[in-house]
């Protein structure tokens, strides 16, 4: 089988790059990414001579870039998009159009060249907040900030395209993922590594915000039997099943890396912060997929990467992201 995988030079995307070349001998990989400031070559320096894997530097925008990369693709896994909350409040133009009419791009291309199947890596944010219970996937979907209603409209259109033209669309939408290669802006990276530099762990509201957390390599397992497995049309929620409260994970994060609790900086909430994620994954479980990790173990291998990978995040943490941390959270 030949992928073609988009945004497979970010976090989730560059571990599942990886771990399709490690599962699958018999499958190759074509990687069209942007390369934003998260889209980061480094993360996968290390299947670079991999004869079963190629590079594209392209946009998923650009029609005779996206046609050019998705020719001869059995499959698309689209994981490329504008990805973070905050950003999304200070501009959500680039939002929109990654997002939505990069989705769009893929959706048109993959139809012309009648890809076998598609599969749109969403959110569990599309659903909004949810008091009690468990998102399901035909729930109503009720995004409070515009990154979570850019990947909303996406899936909207994927869900199109499969009813109006076939296109053998699978949508997944997996809780708060965390793990090796995420860019530091997203809060486990953040805080750990603020907390390695004895730095301020900036903590939004009173910290008692929910969110069901997922180790990055069991999506990645969940997306791939997705893909291999899943059915036409359908939708498959990917939880990690451990819901824990924004300040409790902080303070794990500080006892894991034996750093004081006084590095907590309470700072003013940011607008649209949804107070709780949940989503019932019984469909994804009846494919036979479970995560393979436990939250405290995926915790404290993932304060370990960060510990051991310095050379990795410390340059990230300047220039563009020194502007925007400033601009984030001073004057709170």
């Amino acid at each position: 089988m030949k992928i073609l995988v988009t945004g497979g030079s970010g976090f989730i995307g560059s571990n599942f790059v990886r771990h399709v070349l490690a599962t699958h001998p018999d499958h190759a990989v074509v990687n069209l990414d942007k390369l934003t400031y998260a889209g980061n070559p480094e993360n996968l320096r290390d299947v670079e001579s991999d004869r079963r894997y190629r590079f594209v530097h392209g946009d998923i925008c650009d029609a005779a870039a996206v046609r050019d990369a998705m020719a001869g693709a059995d499959a698309v896994v689209h994981f490329a998009a504008e990805s973070h909350v905050d950003k999304s409040n200070l501009g959500a133009d680039e939002f929109l159009r990654t997002n939505v009419s990069g989705t769009f791009t893929l959706l048109d291309t993959a139809r012309e060249l009648k890809v076998g199947r598609f599969v749109q890596v969403s959110t569990d944010e599309v659903y909004g907040s949810i008091a009690r219970g468990a998102a399901r996937e035909a729930d109503l979907l009720n995004p409070s900030n515009p990154y979570a209603a850019s990947k909303a409209a996406g899936d909207l259109f994927a869900r199109s395209y499969w009813t109006t033209h076939g296109l053998p669309v699978i949508i997944t939408r997996s809780s708060n993922n965390f793990g090796p290669y995420q860019y530091p802006e997203k809060a486990t990276p953040l805080f750990i590594t603020n907390a390695i530099e004895d730095r301020p762990l900036p903590l939004y509201g009173d910290g008692r915000n929910v969110r069901d957390w997922l180790y990055v390599l069991d999506n990645c397992e969940a997306i791939d039997l997705v893909l291999h497995r899943g059915r036409d049309g359908e939708i498959y929620n990917i939880g990690g099943g451990t819901e824990v409260e924004n300040a409790e994970l902080t303070r794990r994060i500080l006892r894991l890396l034996g750093k004081p609790e006084s590095l907590i900086q309470p700072v003013r909430d940011r607008p649209g912060h949804d107070r709780r994620y949940a989503l019932d994954s019984s469909r994804i479980h009846d494919l036979g997929w479970t995560p393979r990790h436990s939250f405290d173990a995926a915790l404290e291998a993932t304060v370990a990467w960060y510990r051991t990978h310095e050379a990795w995040w410390r340059p990230l943490k300047s220039g563009q992201f020194k502007a925007y941390y400033a601009r984030q959270y001073s004057n709170r």
